[in-house]
């Protein structure tokens, strides 16, 4: 476990100096205009099938926009979204989205599966080799921009599953080091719902 947390420890230092680039909201509100359909017109998806963008970091939004476009992670539903996109536009929308203000959602009130789900993200489970998820996303869910690592805060809990699951089978893999593989792959689907039900009402 220790050895884990030391891992991305060094990754987070690491990856502080790697993004590290100004960008122009005004400009990124105008590109951002069709993405509205899919992550809402304040940046909140009223759908776990989308994330919500508000208020998320923006060297992980940038990321995330120019992995897509250079085919590191696949996306159906960004096909040629980001295809004409330079690495500023990234930038650019993706400051857009970082002042916006985050969703506030309210998790599902049921004891068993929050006391699972604040159990895993503040202590994580040494037996299943989890480490705790405030380590790299902060203890409100707020992420660490400087390392590129996002905010979890408020995401609709059906997307936070279904990005748990891609990870863990392998079919998502632009994580840094295959930290997120890693970990998602030993993780139970009741875990993951837990997880994300809990993320859902933290802030």
């Amino acid at each position: 476990m220790r050895q884990l947390l030391a891992s991305l420890a060094i990754t987070l230092s690491a990856l502080g100096v790697a993004h590290a680039q100004e960008g122009d909201p005004s400009n990124g509100e105008e590109l951002a205009q069709e993405c509205a359909s899919c992550h809402g017109e304040n940046g909140i998806s009223s759908s776990g099938d989308f994330p919500s963008l508000a208020g998320q970091k923006t060297a992980y939004v940038a990321e995330q926009i120019l992995d897509i476009r250079d085919g590191e992670r696949e996306v159906p539903e960004m096909a040629g979204q980001v295809d004409d996109y330079s690495e500023q536009d990234a930038w650019d929308v993706a400051a857009y989205y970082a002042e916006m203000e985050p969703n506030i959602g309210e998790a599902k009130d049921d004891a068993e599966l929050l006391e699972r789900g604040e159990e895993l993200y503040r202590a994580g489970d040494a037996s299943q080799g989890l480490p705790a998820c405030t380590a790299c996303h902060g203890p409100t869910g707020d992420g660490i921009n400087s390392a590129g690592y996002p905010a979890l805060s408020g995401q609709q809990p059906g997307y936070t599953v279904s990005t748990l699951q891609d990870f863990a089978s392998g079919e998502r893999s632009n994580d840094d080091n295959g930290i997120m593989r890693d970990i998602a792959s030993k993780m139970s689907e009741e875990d993951m719902e837990a997880v994300a039900n809990y993320l859902f009402g933290l802030h």
